[in-house]
């Protein structure tokens, strides 16, 4: 990767990454006024039609076709999802208990009811006692799971850059379970980790885990389950014997409303998000009835009742400038702060949603490195 630069405007940092590639490379082909982020002079059919996603390799372009058509072709007519295609779309990929890349895994039972499970990432188990991020995957609330090819790299590089144990929960899938399962899961993961006998040994390998530094992280839809689950926690921190809530990390969080936003209306087409995608995961997330003024979904109404809540933990909030969803993502930063919660926001003006997902990208290197700056400031 190329030099990275930042600037800090109020409590926002807007990252402006500038790849070291070849001449006649897409980005190296951008006119210096492009690069530092100034408007181009462009014909008139441009003008039209303003640009959805950033310049990509093919090979990139067809990671980003695929996830697309992995919710598209799955979702059938009578608003459920061919589990079996799916399946067949998505295969999980086994956990490790060798390590790869310094960071081993193993699957654990969460609730064994249900039944939840949660997959641990970790490091060499002489690294000591480490801090804990919980982990929930994006995927509408109805994809993907904690063994997902992508999710499982993604996990693997948290825990290698962090230096920390992350537990990627396996919530319950909408439209099968709608809400709140997603969010009576993550919070079900947190009680499991304030047991210290659930915690796996060191004779398994694992390192201690020290849940007195733990976040809570997530993206796109997995950032929403992850705020209600840090609501949650902050309304009753004192039902917690040990687990201490040090960050939330909101990756592009899934939040919406009944209008469509300025940025919705612009980026009509970017890759992985849609209008008629967002539309139906509401459709198959929220209680029967519901409309988009519901706490899941409006950011004003994820918040009530947090202002009298101060275990809440200081929020990263990370928002991609070619993100269908960036302007509900500021709303809900606006609707934190207006709880009095501190916020910080990460701005990659030239990120898609779910970059960081896509290692070839710049950006999704970059917020590792990020990731890893906020574990060990301890959340600030």
């Amino acid at each position: 990767m190329g030099s990275v630069a930042a600037f800090v405007l109020e409590d926002s940092i807007h990252v402006r990454l500038h790849s070291a590639q070849a001449p006649g490379s897409p980005r190296a082909r951008r006119s210096p006024q492009v690069a530092m982020g100034e408007a181009a002079p462009a014909p008139a059919a441009a003008q039209a039609k303003p640009r959805v996603a950033p310049p990509m390799s093919w090979r990139t372009r067809l990671s980003v076709l695929a996830a697309g058509y992995l919710t598209d072709a799955t979702r059938r007519a009578d608003g459920t999802i061919n589990r079996r295609l799916l399946s067949a779309l998505d295969p999980g990929v086994k956990a490790s208990a060798a390590p790869r890349g310094g960071v081993a895994t193993r699957d654990l039972v969460v609730d064994p009811a249900l039944p939840l499970r949660a997959r641990l990432f970790y490091p060499a188990p002489d690294a000591g006692p480490v801090p804990v991020v919980v982990f929930f995957h994006g995927g509408g609330f109805a994809y993907l799971t904690a063994a997902s090819p992508a999710y499982d790299a993604a996990c693997r590089r948290i825990a290698r850059y962090a230096g920390a144990a992350v537990l990627s929960v396996d919530y319950r899938r909408s439209p099968e379970h709608r809400f709140p399962a997603a969010y009576d899961d993550g919070f079900a993961a947190l009680r499991f980790l304030d047991d210290p006998k659930n915690h796996p040994t060191a004779d398994a390998g694992v390192p201690p885990l020290d849940v007195s530094r733990c976040f809570l992280a997530g993206d796109s839809a997995g950032g929403n389950i992850a705020h209600h689950v840090a609501r949650r926690y902050a309304l009753s921190p004192s039902s917690f014997s040990r687990v201490r809530l040090a960050g939330l990390l909101a990756i592009q969080p899934f939040f919406g409303g009944e209008e469509r936003t300025p940025a919705e209306l612009r980026l009509d087409g970017a890759p992985i998000v849609s209008v008629p995608r967002t539309d139906w995961m509401w459709r198959a997330f929220l209680p029967p009835g519901a409309d988009r003024t519901h706490e899941a979904c409006s950011p004003a109404a994820a918040v009530a009742g947090l202002d009298s809540s101060p275990a809440f933990p200081p929020a990263t909030v990370v928002v991609g400038g070619y993100d269908p969803l960036q302007d509900w993502q500021r709303r809900y930063c606006e609707a934190l702060r207006s709880m009095g919660k501190e916020v910080r926001v990460l701005e990659y003006p030239d990120a898609i949603h779910a970059f960081y997902v896509f290692p070839e990208f710049a950006e999704s290197r970059d917020l590792m490195l990020r990731i890893k700056e906020l574990v060990a400031g301890g959340g600030n």
